[in-house]
């Protein structure tokens, strides 16, 4: 018995290491989607406007609420790369105001919620909140882009 406790600790390391990805596939490259066991769902793809004031920029966006919606607290995106590097993607909080959606970057302002990054093969990566969002409005943004991929949690 004592010899084979090693065994299984390592096969069982093996069957984690060897795992590939079989779920579903992105149906256009560089959009993120929100991964619902074996579906998945397009998050909101738009521009924001920017507005500089001082050292703060506004970001805004369209709409008070985003169609593309999420009941998990730690959700976990799907993400086939093109011309959009996984590791750019930025996710901000944000707030919704007057009919649109805003976040405030600033030296003092908003800061991006942390994201893991997974390559899955290929060009295919996994994207993981790392930390329970609240419910609310959000979006990821490649770093310096006014892209945005917005989604709410509920």
């Amino acid at each position: 018995m004592v010899h084979r406790l090693p065994l299984l600790v390592a096969a069982s390391t093996l069957a984690v290491f060897g795992q590939k990805y079989d779920g579903p596939q992105p149906p256009k490259p560089d959009l993120p989607y929100l991964k619902h066991a074996s579906s998945l769902v397009a998050t909101e793809a738009s521009e924001a406007k920017e507005q500089k004031k001082k050292d703060d920029t506004l970001y805004t966006i369209e709409g008070a609420t985003s169609p593309a919606r999420t009941p998990l607290a730690a959700p976990i995106f799907i993400f086939q790369a093109d011309k959009i590097a996984p590791d750019t993607l930025q996710l901000f909080k944000l707030e919704s105001k007057g009919g649109h959606r805003e976040v405030l970057i600033s030296r003092k302002g908003s800061q991006p919620l942390r994201v893991e990054v997974t390559r899955l093969g290929g060009n295919l990566y996994k994207l993981e909140v790392v930390d329970s969002l609240e419910a609310g409005e959000y979006s990821l943004s490649p770093n310096n882009s006014n892209k945005v991929f917005c989604f709410a949690v509920f």
